[in-house]
């Protein structure tokens, strides 16, 4: 009885794993359509891509940059947000003409206070997760205001957690 149970049970979870899963084939379709978009916001910004492991190389090396946190001061910086980094809200859909009422009232002006008077200084710009296009309007915009050293963090927060390294909490 104790062996059937254990077949029984064994069969269970192979079942489990064969449905529960997605297929492999579907999941590449969706990674691919990911990198295809990703990839025309980089171009069509202008500005670079940067993984987690090299910012944090950057970071150990003490590096003089600007990490910009795109997302929702209260709901998620204060949460939890890559060391260092500062926090400026851009909106989710394209933001081609600046507007005060998706960056939390703040002005481009402000923004490039943020971002300082070194136009070749390094930039790091992220947000949640590579879906995620608040990073995208971060980028284009220091990129519009003259920054030239300009990088995306495509994966974000989520990757920069994912990856293992500390966060900061609080403002």
């Amino acid at each position: 009885m104790k062996k059937v149970c254990l077949a029984l049970l064994a069969c269970a979870v192979l079942l489990a794993g064969c449905l529960g899963g997605e297929d492999k084939f579907v999941r590449e379709v969706t990674k691919e359509s990911e990198a295809v978009k990703l990839h025309g916001e980089t171009v069509r910004g202008g500005y670079d891509l940067i993984t987690v492991a090299q910012l944090k190389d950057l970071q150990d090396k003490k590096t003089d940059m600007v990490i910009v946190d795109t997302m929702p001061l209260e709901a998620s910086y204060e949460k939890a947000h890559v060391p260092g980094a500062v926090q400026f809200l851009f909106p989710i859909p394209d933001m081609n003409a600046w507007d005060t009422n998706e960056t939390a009232g703040k002005t481009q002006e402000d923004y490039v206070k943020l971002l300082g008077p070194d136009k070749n200084k390094l930039i790091v710009v992220y947000c949640g997760f590579v879906k995620c296009t608040r990073s995208h309007n971060g980028a284009v915009w220091a990129k519009k205001l003259g920054y030239t050293n300009v990088k995306r963090l495509p994966g974000g927060i989520f990757a920069w957690k994912g990856a293992g390294y500390t966060v900061e909490t609080g403002s």
